[in-house]
């Protein structure tokens, strides 16, 4: 258990004040594993199944243990289950859930499409299910979405790129006598079962587009579409790998790459993994981008090798999700500010979309330490403090 109370402690800060944490959650044990509800039951409230991709990054486990936890503070049984990326196994999770009695289900989905099943037997025994963070599709038994406003987090990630370049202010805004380029820059996208990567690209490429039409950006390897910039399942070795092969491809000892997008903060090492190894030192890197403000990641922006990264407070996503799942279980309509652009192929889902940060060198220590999502030790030393 010792080596899960960073996230009991990381998500001890929530800032509403509407999620009192306790440092009981572990957020489970693996794959497979999960709290149950058999020890501490409470009496007030029912079963609660909360299912996570993984436990391969570290957002997932704070996730799972804040969501575990304000459930539990609300009065909840929390059966809280990893899959360990693999869907037949959060397939079965969810089943189970269901045959255990469970009255409402919050769902982070490994493949948005693949849960068509389980949603409908949950609707048959009228079971709630708000899916958490990655939209669900096809279906049309989920209730309700809570996230953050992802399309902006794919704007912020292009404007942060820009930034690094020189062209736009940390506001977006265009700068005076900004250089001219071009600049050349290669285009990672997420996982595309993921329905949020759609959204990051889309929102990316609202802002990249017009800049690499008018040839202020240059893409030598010409792989402007998703499908050729998809990393799938986010893992780190396909970023490393497909930047490595980029590089040999497209790229000479005359020819250098100015920028990366990229989607999220595990991509983002394994891209400067694969610079690393092509001869570019930490203190000349490309501008890379980046999200989930993970340990590792913020000290490499400290460090002035990663350029940026997209903050999203899950302690507050943890937070909506609860309140989410109390309005549901009484019977009253959750709150939404949504309501028009999530469609999941079958509906529009409701939603409630949280804002996002970016994160630079110089706001860490006023968006990251100073709110209590780390500390300034775990910025210097890029590690997760485990006691």
């Amino acid at each position: 258990m010792a080596n899960k109370l960073w996230y009991s402690r990381a998500i001890a800060a929530v800032a509403t004040g509407a999620l009192t944490v306790t440092l009981a959650a572990c957020g489970g044990e693996g794959a497979g594993s999960g709290s149950g509800a058999g020890d501490d039951s409470n009496e007030e409230g029912g079963l609660v199944g909360v299912a996570m991709p993984t436990e391969t990054s570290e957002r997932w486990i704070a996730d799972g243990a804040a969501v575990e936890d304000g459930l539990k503070e609300a009065g909840y049984d929390v059966d809280l289950q990893f899959a360990g990326d693999d869907i037949p196994t959060q397939q079965q999770q969810i089943d189970a859930m269901i045959n255990a009695g469970a009255e409402a289900l919050i769902v982070a989905a490994i493949d948005g499409t693949t849960l068509t099943g389980q949603l409908e037997a949950a609707a048959a025994q009228d079971i709630p299910v708000i899916s958490y963070d990655r939209l669900i599709r096809d279906s049309e038994d989920v209730d309700f979405y809570v996230s953050f406003d992802n399309f902006q987090v794919g704007v912020a990630q292009a404007n942060a790129l820009l930034n690094g370049l020189g062209l736009v202010d940390e506001n977006g805004e265009p700068v005076e006598d900004a250089p001219k380029g071009p600049f050349n820059v290669e285009l990672f996208a997420g996982s595309l079962d993921d329905n949020n990567a759609h959204f990051f690209w889309d929102g990316a490429m609202s802002v990249l587009e017009p800049l690499i039409e008018d040839g202020t950006l240059v893409v030598p390897s010409e792989q402007t579409e998703i499908d050729q910039a998809a990393t799938q399942r986010w893992l780190q070795e396909n970023a490393q790998s497909r930047m490595e092969d980029l590089l040999t491809a497209h790229y000479d000892g005359n020819e250098k790459v100015d920028g990366v997008l990229s989607p999220y903060d595990g991509l983002s090492r394994g891209i400067i993994e694969a610079l690393r190894s092509a001869g570019y030192e930490d203190d000349a890197m490309p501008v890379i981008t980046g999200q989930d403000a993970e340990i590792a990641s913020v000290k490499l922006i400290a460090d002035g090798v990663q350029n940026s990264t997209i903050f999203k407070d899950t302690r507050l996503l943890a937070d909506q999700a609860v309140v989410t799942a109390e309005a549901l279980l009484a019977g009253e309509e959750p709150e939404a500010n949504n309501t028009e652009d999530y469609d999941n192929g079958v509906k529009v889902v409701p939603s409630y979309l949280l804002p996002v940060t970016t994160i630079y060198a110089d706001n860490i220590e006023s968006e990251l330490v100073d709110s209590g999502y780390w500390t300034a030790e775990e910025v210097e030393s890029g590690v997760a403090e485990t006691e």
